[in-house]
């Protein structure tokens, strides 16, 4: 068994200070009927590891899984005030970059690298002990993401193999996996290849629609799929590209319509103009945002109703990077900075909480405040 760990009551609010709480800093907000203003805020949690976690899955309020290096797997479950380390035997060389999970026991975690060190591990007892489902065995192949349609079906993505992107499919909620006939996928571009900085350069929407991210060729772009990665269109983006250092990062959708591309350029030292894109026709068509964040963002999320609420708008989004967390009311038109904290990764739940992770063991959750109420890269 893991050992537990106490979270930190300390808040980090989403800007460059935390107020009092009558005057709590936020990611923006609404007055609501007695004039106090609700906010959203990070809640800095101790996860008693130093690893960088760069997957993540938010289940619900109380439970989520964190994924990353050194084999690191953790999971809490009672909202993150104790975190407990559930890492597979043995799995200390291993570099998890991504992890799917279907409630409090039953998770994928995914594992990146050339040849044999790309591997995917399946738990259903939360943890306890862990089952390897699947190790590549073509040292061409290099996994970076994996997503799931529903509790059965799921697709894990490598970067291209003989010219196209690899893509494995399981119907057995990841106990087996077997790789998709490559005609309908299209050819990728000269230096091409997915981001493994987020657990975001796959995502799905609805039972049959997947989005894929690409980065390091002529141009920045995301395939779509329809039929759960059997066939796939591809489609430029706006988002910088031209460097192996440079592409989208990470996809969100909220509907098999409306999505949001983040990314850049990862390097700290180089700018990242542009570094996010609007689709509203499924990735048919993207543009650009009109006041993108201002860095490189490698993680994006739609906010619950319930959040986009509590800030005073209708389709709210955050993006995380290295260098900070933006915020958009808007669907993605234009952003602004909240927080210069650093995260990899951002997931959100259903039921109105978002959590994010990073560097040196860091995990946060957002959480709605108000005036009278209790605040890499890529892979390769």
């Amino acid at each position: 068994m893991g050992r537990t760990t106490a979270a930190m009551l300390g808040g980090l609010a989403l800007t460059a200070a935390l107020a009092a709480p009558a005057q709590a800093a936020g990611a923006g907000g609404s007055q609501d009927a007695e004039g106090g203003r609700h906010e959203l805020g990070w809640r800095l949690q101790d996860s008693g590891s130093d690893a960088r976690f760069r997957g993540l899955a938010a289940v619900d309020r109380r439970t989520a899984w964190a994924a990353g290096s050194g084999g690191t797997v953790l999971r809490t479950t009672d909202g993150g005030r104790t975190w407990r380390d559930m890492s597979p035997t043995g799995a200390e060389g291993l570099e998890f970059r991504d992890v799917e999970a279907f409630d409090a026991r039953r998770a994928v975690v995914l594992a990146i690298g050339e040849g044999d060190a790309s591997r995917v591990l399946r738990t259903d007892d939360g943890g306890a002990t862990w089952t390897e489902a699947f190790r590549n065995t073509d040292p061409r192949a290099f996994y970076d993401c994996v997503a799931f349609f529903d509790h059965r079906n799921g697709l894990a993505m490598s970067d291209p193999v003989d010219g196209k992107y690899r893509i494995l499919s399981t119907r057995d909620g990841g106990r087996s996996w077997t790789v998709l006939p490559s005609d309908g996928m299209p050819p990728a571009l000269t230096g091409e290849a997915g981001f493994a900085a987020s657990g975001q350069c796959l995502v799905t929407s609805g039972t049959r629609d997947v989005w894929l991210a690409t980065g390091g060729g002529a141009r920045a772009r995301v395939l779509h799929s329809a039929d759960r990665g059997r066939t796939w269109t591809a489609t430029d983006t706006p988002i910088p590209a031209g460097d192996s250092a440079r592409g989208v990062f990470a996809v969100a959708f909220r509907d098999r319509a409306h999505g949001i591309a983040v990314g850049g350029d990862y390097r700290a030292d180089q700018a990242s103009p542009d570094a996010a894109a609007v689709t509203g026709d499924g990735g048919r068509t993207w543009g650009p945002s009109a006041q993108p964040p201002p860095a490189y963002r490698s993680g994006v999320a739609w906010l619950p109703r319930s959040l986009a609420h509590g800030v005073g708008a209708r389709h709210a989004a955050l993006a995380v990077g290295p260098t900070g967390t933006d915020l958009t009311k808007d669907g993605g038109r234009t952003w602004r900075t909240v927080d210069t904290g650093s995260y990899d990764t951002v997931d959100c739940t259903a039921d109105g909480t978002c959590w994010a992770a990073g560097e040196k063991g860091r995990i946060a959750r957002a959480e709605p405040a108000s005036g009278h109420s209790s605040g890499h890269s890529s892979g390769h």
